[in-house]
């Protein structure tokens, strides 16, 4: 039995150690295992604690398998586009627990050891066979630019073409990798529905420091080739339910509502959905005339967009978390949200003070490295 709260208090002794921690984790990594360099970015700037991390927290969520193994599985064919090979995984597990044994010291106990390595074999398992399950299929895909438009300054709708055809559920994302930023991955929702022509449309906005972002709306131009990761995350449609649905988006986490919404447009009997767009300023909300297109389309649709720093925009006026919630109630809805970790922690904690199940509300958050809900990021590398 692992005792999850005993690897969790360990953990918590070399949170002073900072920068420290994956400095000696990929010297060890690397040193020991030379092998696995060429997975990772020629410039570590950006990797920084990420693996690390990641291993961190997944390892210590073993408790919640229910939860965590549908992710891992996700994580485990997706990091085929790294070269990951399953005799990879030992050699990152060793220098994670050399890691921690380094800087938890004397309180690295046989016990402590134990329940690390049994965290980490589980998870470890979980991802190989995961990855050995889909060894017919692509670790990648090669996908032309077809279309690159800049709405704003930093908000770019760019549209690819995947060869072969990339099979997906609406509501999830890939990770994409340029060639101007080689061996860095980033994941972006997707913001169409499967088409017949296998097109897919990706909201990115250039993040301050984020050098995927900057390349793809800056760099990128239609011609270039991108690479596509498999398909991750579970902002999709519940399959049983029947529910009307509520739609909660700040910035580009508009993408995936759009494509959820084009998902209840191919039914035959669409459940109603009502979808909220926050932003800072009116010049922020980058899809408005295809918003107002959608809204006046789908009688079964309200769309609603809201600006938190421009008093003299014309409509909504507040943080979109405040405004939903005062244009509820919407206790028998399914819940959807998607935008920054901050957007998204505020929306939620109001929409189940307003009693909302929890156990309805799905969510992504953006961030460089994993869409969906916090597991850890990618793991390799």
């Amino acid at each position: 039995m692992i005792d999850t709260e005993r690897m969790r208090a360990s953990f918590a002794k070399i949170a002073d150690a900072g920068d420290e921690v994956p400095l000696f984790f990929y010297s060890h990594l690397f040193l020991c295992h030379p092998e696995t360099r060429a997975m990772f970015p020629v410039s570590m700037m950006q990797q920084r604690d990420r693996l690390l991390g990641a291993l961190v927290e997944v390892v210590a969520r073993v408790d919640d398998l229910d939860r965590l193994v549908p992710m891992l599985q996700q994580l485990g064919r997706d990091h085929r586009k790294f070269g990951t090979l399953a005799d990879h995984y030992p050699a990152v597990g060793e220098s994670l627990l050399a890691t921690l044994a380094h800087f938890i010291g004397d309180d690295w106990t046989p016990e402590v050891a134990a329940d690390w390595a049994a965290a980490y074999g589980l998870v470890a398992q979980v991802m190989v066979e995961a990855a050995e399950e889909v060894t017919g299929e692509p670790p990648w895909w090669d996908a032309k630019v077809v279309s690159h438009e800049r709405r704003t300054l930093d908000v770019a709708v760019i549209q690819v073409q995947p060869q072969p055809k990339l099979d997906f559920e609406p509501g999830q994302s890939v990770s994409i990798e340029t060639g101007l930023r080689p061996r860095l991955w980033r994941f972006y929702s997707l913001a169409n529905a499967p088409r017949e022509d296998g097109i897919l449309e990706f909201h990115v906005k250039a993040m301050d420091g984020g050098p995927v972002s900057s390349a793809l709306v800056r760099g990128l131009a239609v011609g270039d080739i991108v690479r596509l990761g498999p398909p991750v995350g579970q902002l999709t449609l519940d399959p049983e339910s029947d529910r009307d649905v509520l739609l909660i988006a700040g910035g580009t986490g508009l993408a995936p509502m759009k494509a959820l919404i084009q998902h209840v447009a191919q039914h035959e009997s669409p459940r109603r959905v009502d979808l909220f767009v926050g932003a800072r300023t009116e010049r922020d909300l980058y899809d408005q005339d295809d918003l107002v297109r959608l809204d006046r389309l789908y009688p079964w649709l309200t769309v609603t967009t809201a600006v938190s720093h421009e008093e003299a925009y014309p409509g909504e006026k507040g943080l979109i978390s405040d405004i939903v919630v005062r244009n509820g109630p919407w206790r028998s809805r399914d819940v959807y949200v998607c935008g920054s970790p901050e957007m998204v922690k505020a929306t939620v904690s109001q929409l189940i003070q307003a009693r909302v199940p929890e156990q309805r509300i799905r969510v992504e958050e953006f961030t460089p490295s994993w869409p969906g809900p916090k597991v850890g990021g990618d793991l390799i590398p």
